[in-house]
């Protein structure tokens, strides 16, 4: 639609510049107001093309890259899983579909799989506080 635009406005110029030509042999006040009409059809165009709807649609196309690239990581990471891979394997294949710009490299993975594991194991700080007395 945002390229579509500039044409509309090209079309309303071509009509104000028609219905000027019609208007002719009046005042000049008239002509005036008609090739104003025109021009300000022509800028209407271009504003909303560049100013509001292609910006819109950049940011639509944005988000919806994003939310593909990390449905694709979440359907390589349970297709590995569901053909039999060790999990540690198949969160490597994983991170290996993340794209290159938000791509952890492999020693902050292995990092964080091995605090999420010893978190899950050790008992929170407080319940040892208890556990003591």
């Amino acid at each position: 639609m945002a390229d579509s635009l500039p044409g509309l406005g090209i079309v309303a110029a071509v009509l104000g510049v028609v219905i000027t030509m019609g208007a002719l042999g009046g005042p000049p006040e008239e002509i005036g107001h008609k090739v104003a009409a025109a021009l300000v059809g022509t800028f209407l165009g271009i504003l909303l093309c560049y100013g509001l709807v292609g910006p819109i649609a950049a940011n639509m196309t944005k988000a919806a890259e994003e939310e593909h690239a990390f449905l694709y990581v979440m359907r390589v990471l349970m297709v590995s899983f569901l053909k039999g891979t060790a999990p540690i394997m198949a969160v490597e294949m994983a991170r290996r579909a993340v794209p290159g710009h938000v791509r952890p490299s492999f020693q902050e993975l292995e990092k964080a799989c091995r605090n999420r594991g010893a978190e899950g194991t050790d008992a929170p700080p407080a319940a040892e506080g208890a556990a003591a007395s």
